[in-house]
């Protein structure tokens, strides 16, 4: 499903964020990718979703080779590929159906039909009561599950998030894991980055772990 080879990535006039980067996802594994600020988590899930080129090396979403795609072929690939951003990129000037409704809109779905299924979703992210609410006036609990509810609306054969429970107290980052889970159960791929050690140990998955832009370990799911 996912493969990178001996990737490396470095930003104009910076110090190289990812070097010599090898990993290989398979379709319906979950994994977290972890390490301190500045390991290049963040880096390594833009160039999933070809937000961001290599340096040298490849990255392969089903075969394919991100790094010869063109423009116009990128938004093809996201709609694989659902994103769970670290600050959400919701807009505060649409309500949650219409945020939600955004990639269902772009992929050419009915009006009756997006409405359907959006309700759908927020049913089961258990928020389908802030379906006219604005983001703003969410808390940021409620604002991440508009995110998820984005980015899962469309069944995606992929879900990466970058942080997704960083600023949630504990009850909402056990519900928001337990969504991505059901996610995964339904044959989702799921690629969590993050530094949250009590997330990883309580989720029992595999781990990626990066250090300086380099993998230093790999621990197989622990049951």
């Amino acid at each position: 499903m996912i493969q990178l080879h001996h990737v490396h990535l470095s930003y104009p006039g910076e110090s190289t964020a990812l070097s010599d980067v090898s990993l290989r996802i398979s379709k319906g594994d979950f994994v977290f990718l972890t390490g301190p600020s500045g390991a290049g988590k963040s880096t390594l899930l833009k160039l999933l979703y070809a937000d961001l080129k290599p340096t040298r090396g490849q990255v392969l979403i089903d075969g394919q080779n991100l790094a010869m795609l063109s423009k116009s072929q990128i938004p093809y690939l996201r709609r694989s590929i659902g994103v769970v951003f670290q600050d959400y990129k919701l807009l505060p000037t649409r309500t949650v159906l219409e945020n939600v409704a955004i990639t269902l809109e772009v992929l050419g779905w009915g009006k009756r039909e997006i409405g359907q299924k959006v309700y759908q979703v927020l049913k089961r992210m258990g928020i389908a009561d802030k379906v006219n609410a604005y983001p703003p006036r969410l808390s940021g609990g409620e604002q991440q599950r508009v995110a998820l509810a984005r980015a899962l609306v469309n069944d995606p054969k992929i879900l990466i998030a970058d942080e997704p429970t960083g600023n949630l107290d504990d009850a909402n980052k056990e519900e928001i894991l337990s969504i991505f889970k059901e996610a995964n159960v339904r044959g989702t791929t799921v690629v969590v980055a993050t530094h949250d050690r009590r997330v990883i140990e309580n989720s029992h998955r595999r781990v990626i772990r990066l250090e300086k832009g380099h993998v230093v370990e790999v621990v197989d799911e622990q049951k």
